[in-house]
């Protein structure tokens, strides 16, 4: 399983490398990994974008290392409407005393911009998130959630564009139900032609740990096409209830024609 998941993202970039340069591309994707940020902005309308990437984590409340494919799925139906999905397909985890292979969740969210960005004013948007299935992949230090509600800010400040989400989600353990709070700061910046750099700042409250966890994350990225921007990095926990470090490695491709 493990040296499946190590050749998934490498197999695909190639799959995906060789798609774009037949394809005519009509619009730019809009990548919202590697960061725990989700952008306030929607990609093209009409088109489908695929997230794709592996995140290995080590040492953590739940599991000594952690290995999952993750996926997120987007599509904007109209001017100010995004769906998405967000899936963990495969989870390899060492939890000590034994090895475990586990389905992560998988999440139905929609998005909506209030106020669309202009010039020097933000783009402000409201996403909601349902959990259809928990799976039975241990957690990160962030948990899983049934429901989860979002209110999003994207804004441009000279070259550096800002992502900063405000989170509020329900956590249940055991038939007890408690809210959880989580805040992100993303700011970017292009480096040299097509590479960029990003940075994260991030917290979330841990109710049934009674702790907080907090992040900070670097990741650079390359633009191959407009419409395929691959991404690596890694994230470094601040707290005792933290998973201690995190690494990533990824791709966003938006299909190169419209839907319709």
């Amino acid at each position: 399983m493990k040296a499946d998941l190590r050749i998934t993202v490498p197999a695909m970039l190639i799959l995906l490398a060789s798609c774009t340069l037949s394809a005519q591309v009509d619009a730019e994707a809009n990548p919202g990994r590697p960061t725990v940020s989700i952008p306030a902005t929607l990609t093209p309308v009409g088109y489908l974008q695929f997230e794709t990437g592996i995140l290995g984590a080590e040492r953590s409340g739940e599991f000594a290392n952690r290995t999952a494919l993750e996926e997120t799925i987007k599509f904007t139906a109209a001017k100010r409407l995004q769906f998405l999905v967000q899936a963990e397909p495969a989870v390899v985890s060492d939890l000590g005393d034994h090895h475990a292979r586990d389905p992560g969740g998988v999440a139905l969210g929609v998005q909506v911009v209030l106020l669309p960005g202009e010039k020097h004013r933000p783009t402000i948007s409201a996403s909601y998130f349902r959990s259809v299935y928990g799976g039975t992949a241990p957690d990160l230090d962030i948990g899983s959630n049934k429901n989860s509600a979002l209110f999003l800010i994207s804004t441009d400040l000279g070259k550096f564009h800002v992502d900063t989400n405000y989170i509020f989600n329900e956590q249940i353990n055991s038939a007890v139900h408690r809210a959880q709070f989580g805040q992100t700061l993303s700011v970017s910046h292009p480096v040299a032609g097509k590479f960029g750099m990003t940075g994260e700042l991030w917290h979330f409250s841990q109710p049934f740990q009674r702790g907080n966890a907090v992040g900070l994350l670097f990741a650079p990225t390359y633009t191959l096409r407009p419409n395929l921007v691959l991404d690596g990095g890694f994230n470094r926990g601040l707290t005792s209830t933290s998973t201690r470090w995190e690494a990533f490695i990824g791709v966003t491709y938006l299909l190169p024609k419209k839907l319709w």
